[in-house]
């Protein structure tokens, strides 16, 4: 039976897991998904040994960078990203598998946000700056919308929660949140961004997608602006995960 699965840590919810092992049901493919929840990156070499018969695997925090040392390829996009959420495993030479990264996360960022962007969104806060920010930062880029990175300390090119003047998030009504603050469990965690000086210009992005309404979405709908969670694109990135890993 071919196997699929997700390396991540810790993997108390997950996603893919339901959506692959529902798909496998419903279209009758003799297959199964299993969650990998390893420690450590370390781990990934003897989890492929363990597991001859995988076929594919999604990567998840923290892994999306680190497990890049393990791969034998990259898609031009994974390779320009630097980050990886899907790898193929090539089983031509039956003895070992030849790994290639590939990143999804940037077709279903992309898709699930340009039905919603109109002319004034123009200039982007990237919250965050893992691995999910740099396929932000990629599509962002593709679709010619300027952006800043925000992160708890300011580095060069990269602006403090701190800094985000009245002034800043004025012009800056894109607002995407890249962090896992707010996800389930710790549904209380949000952004620490200035949110009283948003209003209905701004569009919230929030790549979490549980809870339903993460505090950051509701702060911005408490100050008029349009939100959106990341459910639609982990429909679409795991869509075209699947693709990939039949290609």
């Amino acid at each position: 039976m071919k196997t699929y699965g997700l390396i991540g840590y810790p993997l108390s919810q997950s996603f893919s897991q339901k959506y692959f092992s529902d798909k496998f049901e419903t279209e009758s493919i003799k297959a199964r998904y299993l969650n990998f929840p390893i420690e450590s990156i370390n781990d990934f070499s003897e989890l492929i040994k363990k597991h001859p018969y995988i076929a594919g695997l999604n990567a998840t925090i923290p892994y999306k960078e680190q497990v890049m040392q393990y791969l034998d390829e990259l898609s031009p996009d994974a390779s320009e990203i630097k980050a990886v959420n899907v790898i193929k495993f090539d089983w031509t030479n039956k003895e070992k598998p030849r790994l290639i990264g590939h990143n999804s996360d940037v077709y279903g960022f992309t898709q699930s946000i340009k039905p919603l962007l109109k002319a004034h969104h123009t200039k982007a806060l990237i919250l965050g700056t893992g691995g999910a920010a740099k396929a932000v930062e990629y599509s962002l880029k593709k679709m010619n919308i300027a952006f800043k990175y925000v992160s708890r300390t300011a580095k060069d090119g990269i602006l403090s929660y701190d800094d985000l003047t009245e002034s800043i998030m004025e012009e800056y009504t894109l607002i995407i949140n890249s962090t896992p603050l707010g996800m389930f469990p710790k549904v209380n965690g949000k952004p620490d961004i200035p949110y009283q000086f948003c209003n209905e210009k701004h569009l919230f992005y929030d790549l979490v997608y549980n809870p339903e309404v993460t505090q950051f979405l509701a702060e911005g709908k408490k100050n008029n602006a349009q939100i959106k969670n990341g459910l639609e694109m982990l429909h679409l990135q795991a869509a075209k995960a699947w693709d990939i890993w039949n290609e």
